[in-house]
């Protein structure tokens, strides 16, 4: 069942339709390159030594034996980075042995899988023969791989020089909490002395990765002149660039990044893992050398989202108007310092109008792989506990959950707890239309069957982005750009540049290109590519007219001012004879001073925030504690939907990976650290057979940062699943479960301990 509808405010020219993809072709015929699909002259393959051990100190490493074997042209460790030449009192070498480390251990290991060594070898199965040839001795040390276990004093730390950073001063003692966070607006306790109910409850979640199906991979070359290439499967190839220039200690003009075709990462291919490995190894043997990933090294070495601990406390009147809330986040870092807490707490109360609201956060290493981002990275985890005590203050008051949304639903004006005032949003507009569409409507039939709603919030990025475009001679416009494709983002700022220049779509080529080619641009991630770096597009666009109009004054012999540009033609303004259109200019500009080349650089404010609202039914087999999902519709303000069919992917594809964080994910640790599901066999993420179709509402309130109202649409979708499948849980079998995932196993005992 699908009813996947837009309710849209403007009809654009190119801008809201849904044309083919330019990078389709390549993509369904197997000719575009990914990252493990990079060969050039004499490479050599290598493979990185990893750690056995979640928690312990190097003691001595021997590589004689590898470097001895047969086929092997290269072995690095730690020593052979250049922070092992730095004194600890330089500067910044903290963070940069911080940097270092996680892709290199120099003296202790964190996580099971950090790197301890590397090599390179003719083939990749000498190169697995030569890493078991080396010897380290290790000192093991307790791992600690739960948030709440290392809070605690007299915890094992990570870091003995790792103190809390608490509103710009540092703890006394060195602790495994790396930040304490805290933002407060209005009177808290005087929220809630005028409450009528309070809800206070805890929560927890467990570590869960992305999910990408291509791994990790990197190919490096440092010529014998300094320069470094660099060929890697990246959502930002810039900051790559900038990492692998901070752990090398190259200037960035050395460092030359090119990123591939890349198979999924939803903010899991931010961070580098391979790239200085690869680099050094080929430093040392003058020879290009590719790493690739196992699926088990991505599970156990890539930064997967965090763990965590919640509480909420959220009082309201009996007629559902929330007077205080009060939310507590404590996130895993994994080993290093950097967890997304702080999105996390400014999420957390985002989609309600609140007069007092306190918010906490605790940013905490443990034993396991530094966290990375994903997909609203902090949101959705602090969704599922302030959506879940929502629900439960509605069910207690006898109140429409989507009624009681709407009453505190906030709105252009409204302040969010730690500062930020909205603009132009679309919560409650969505709220409307979740509660008009006709699952909402229908009753819910059959028994331990329930329904769930939640709403989610994502701030959205801009930052900076870069694009120039050529016009060729035969009216095409070439389009470079920055920023990686991973959702079709080609399309979409090829439709920009389209519905700005008045020029058909197919006539745009885009291209991503490498860091030497364009100027600096952020990754694509944050639901910000499409907002930013398609302005990028309207700026360059405009510069592009702007120009084409003094070539159209320089043929007519008249003043650029005398010369207007509408909807791809050129006319004089006063003499209604002299008009051309943008094809016919193209093919004289050889003949009158040459290509036309536009550009921008840009770092746009005004991304406009992302709201979304879940409506889910489920029933629950109360005999094994299986979820079933019956239906889903996800309602979404996407400013503008430039491409409607990706931005209905995007939802549809958020969707899913909440559910599979719902109700299967998660991270299983055995007493020593050791992740006993690193493959897809036994991390469960949910297949096309767990799943119904996921109807869809676009909602377009039109985002006034952006001349189309565009707004980023990327990272809302998987903020609403976990709380609202909770919510659906509930309703259904009468109990709150407050542990993701609600598993079977974890269902069937709640359900026991209920007395069901």
């Amino acid at each position: 069942m699908t009813s996947n509808q837009v309710l849209s405010e403007v009809d654009y020219r190119v801008v809201g339709k849904r044309p083919i993809r330019p990078d389709g072709v390549d993509k369904v015929t197997g000719r575009a390159q990914y990252g493990a699909d990079v060969y050039p002259a004499g490479l050599l393959h290598g493979k990185v030594l990893r750690s056995p051990h979640a928690h312990a100190r190097i003691l001595s490493i021997d590589t004689s034996k590898a470097e001895a074997h047969p086929g092997v042209l290269a072995v690095v460790t730690g020593s052979d980075f250049p922070l092992a030449s730095l004194g600890k009192e330089a500067d910044g070498y903290q963070r940069l042995k911080s940097a270092t480390d996680h892709i290199m251990a120099s003296d202790k290991v964190l996580f099971k899988g950090h790197p301890v060594a590397a090599v390179a070898a003719s083939d990749p199965h000498v190169a697995e023969e030569a890493i078991q040839l080396i010897n380290v001795v290790y000192q093991e040390l307790p791992p600690v791989t739960n948030v709440l276990e290392a809070m605690k004093d007299g915890a094992q730390l990570l870091h003995d020089d790792q103190h809390t950073a608490y509103l710009g001063e540092l703890s006394e003692k060195p602790s495994n909490v790396a930040a304490h966070l805290f933002f407060e607006k209005g009177d808290v306790e005087q929220g809630f002395n005028e409450a009528e109910i309070v809800v206070e409850r805890e929560f927890s979640t467990e570590t869960v990765h992305q999910g990408y199906i291509e791994p990790h991979s990197s190919t490096a070359f440092w010529n014998a002149n300094g320069q470094l290439t660099i060929w890697c499967s990246t959502q930002g190839s810039f900051m790559i660039r900038n990492s692998v220039s901070d752990v090398l200690r190259l200037p960035v003009s050395q460092v030359k990044v090119i990123p591939t075709e890349i198979g999924g990462g939803f903010g899991g291919k931010i961070t580098a893992y391979l790239e200085s490995v690869a680099a050094v190894l080929s430093k040392k043997c003058s020879q290009p050398v590719k790493l690739v990933m196992t699926r088990s090294e991505v599970f156990e070495a890539s930064g997967p989202a965090p763990g965590s601990w919640m509480k909420v406390k959220m009082g309201a009147t009996k007629d559902g108007r929330i007077t205080a809330a009060h939310v507590t986040l404590a996130f895993e870092a994994g080993a290093y310092p950097g967890s997304p807490v702080m999105p996390g707490t400014t999420c957390s109360l985002a989609c309600y109008d609140l007069e007092n609201g306190r918010v906490e956060g605790y940013d905490v290493v443990v034993n396991k792989p530094k966290t990375a981002a994903y997909r609203a990275p902090g949101s959705p985890q602090a969704a599922f506990a302030v959506e879940s005590v929502l629900d439960e203050i509605c069910e207690k008051l006898d109140l429409d959950p989507l009624e009681v949304r709407l009453k505190n639903a906030a709105k252009e004006g409204t302040r969010r707890v730690e500062g930020p005032v909205a603009r132009k949003i679309g919560l409650v507009e969505c709220l409307e239309a979740a509660k008009s569409h006709d699952h909402y409507q229908e009753a819910v039939q059959g028994k331990s069957r329930g329904r769930g709603v939640a709403c989610g919030f994502w701030m959205n990025r801009g930052f900076q982005s870069s694009v120039t475009m050529t016009v060729q001679y035969d009216g095409t416009i070439s389009l470079l750009m920055g920023s990686v494709d991973i959702g079709g983002t080609r399309a979409s700022i090829a439709q920009q540049t389209a519905e700005t220049l008045g020029i058909d779509y197919e006539d745009v080529h885009p291209t991503v290109v490498d860091t030497d080619s364009i100027g600096f641009t952020f990754v694509t991630g944050g639901s910000r590519t499409s907002f930013a770096t398609g302005l990028a597009a309207i700026q360059a666009g405009e510069d592009v007219k702007e120009q084409m109009v003094q070539r159209a004054a320089r043929i007519w012999d008249t003043p650029p001012e005398d010369v207007e540009y509408a909807d791809g033609v050129l006319r004089h303004r006063s003499d209604p004879e002299l008009q051309m259109g943008f094809k016919d200019l193209a093919k004289q500009l050889g003949t009158t001073g040459g290509a036309i080349t536009g550009r921008s650089n840009i770092d746009p404010a005004g991304e406009g925030n992302g709201y979304a609202v879940h409506v889910v039914d489920v029933e629950v087999d109360e005999e094994t504690g299986k979820v079933d999902i019956l239906r889903y519709t996800a309602v979404q303000d996407a400013g503008k939907a430039v491409h409607p069919s990706y931005v209905e992917g995007q939802m549809q594809g958020g969707v899913v990976q909440g559910i599979g964080w719902a109700l299967n994910e998660e991270y299983f640790f055995d007493g020593k650290g050791q992740m006993m599901n690193p493959t897809f066999l036994d991390y469960r993420m949910p297949t096309s057979l767990d799943l119904p179709m996921i109807d869809t509402v676009i909602v377009e309130v039109a985002n006034p940062g952006h001349p189309y109202g565009v707004r980023g649409v990327g990272e809302v979708p998987i903020v609403p699943p976990m709380a609202a499948i909770a919510n659906a849980v509930h309703r259904a079998t009468g109990v709150r479960m407050s542990s993701l995932p609600m598993s079977p196993g974890k269902v069937l005992e709640a359900l026991w301990e209920n007395g069901k």
